[in-house]
């Protein structure tokens, strides 16, 4: 059966990697929850996409600037919620059995933080979470660092066209990351373009199409039987899969 992941939350009905939408999505029963982790100079992990605060947010300049007073004063666009912390977020989805995903980021001059891996990681078994959860990153360079500091934990690739065709290609990419994660996530457009060969790379259980979100898509690759599909609309893919399984 095909896992259902909450995208950022569920961004598509709520706030992205809000507090109030991570508490949502928990009555939606998906099969996993996916959120993005920055690291500031002051030493804070921090719930958030981008590396800059303007799309999301009220406030401006790069996340990794912010201090814990000014990450207090900046809110989130549409909600008036501060920007939460991870072990904010960890501390409504600990409670419950919900697998994680979490995205380790890079800044805004696309340089990885240093350390986040073990941070993060620490965070994580500090909740008691390392057993739930995979550390996600498109940064190969990241994910051998969590591989370094928490082989306990399981790990997630992601890959669209544009990363392939830097890494030498899908086949190279896929090749170099076979052994050191459990998931790799494709964009939708690369998963199709490139179907037989990811088939003959890897199983359908260590696959995780992103992100769909139309009906037609969505059916598609649960009729095909991907191990895993990523949603900013979970509620719709449930949906989906409870009808074509009834």
């Amino acid at each position: 059966m095909t896992l259902i992941i909450g995208h950022r939350g569920a961004r598509n009905i709520w706030p992205e990697n809000s507090l109030t939408g991570f508490r949502n999505v928990l009555a939606l029963d998906v099969d996993a929850v996916e959120f993005d982790v920055h690291l500031t100079r002051a030493g804070e992990l921090v719930v958030i996409h981008d590396a800059t605060l303007e799309r999301t947010t009220e406030g401006s300049g790069p996340v990794r600037d912010l201090t814990p007073d000014s990450r207090l004063d900046t809110t989130l666009k549409g909600l008036g919620e501060h920007v939460p912390t991870l072990a904010e977020v960890l501390a409504i989805l600990a409670p419950t059995a919900m697998p994680l995903h979490v995205e380790l980021k890079i800044d805004e001059t696309g340089t990885a933080y240093p350390d986040i891996a073990g941070k993060v990681a620490q965070e994580l078994k500090r909740f008691g979470l390392e057993k739930r959860a995979y550390l996600t990153s498109f940064d190969t360079s990241v994910l051998e660092d969590c591989r370094r500091e928490a082989p306990e934990i399981g790990r997630l690739v992601s890959v669209n066209a544009a990363w392939a065709e830097r890494q030498g290609g899908l086949a190279a990419f896929l090749d170099r990351v076979e052994a050191l994660v459990e998931i790799v996530a494709i964009h939708h457009e690369l998963m199709e373009a490139q179907w037989p060969l990811i088939r003959q790379k890897l199983p359908l259980r260590r696959l995780c199409v992103w992100t769909l979100n139309d009906e037609a898509g969505i059916r598609h690759w649960l009729y095909r039987g991907i191990g895993h599909l990523t949603s900013d609309e979970p509620e719709r893919a449930l949906a989906l899969r409870a009808a074509m399984n009834s």
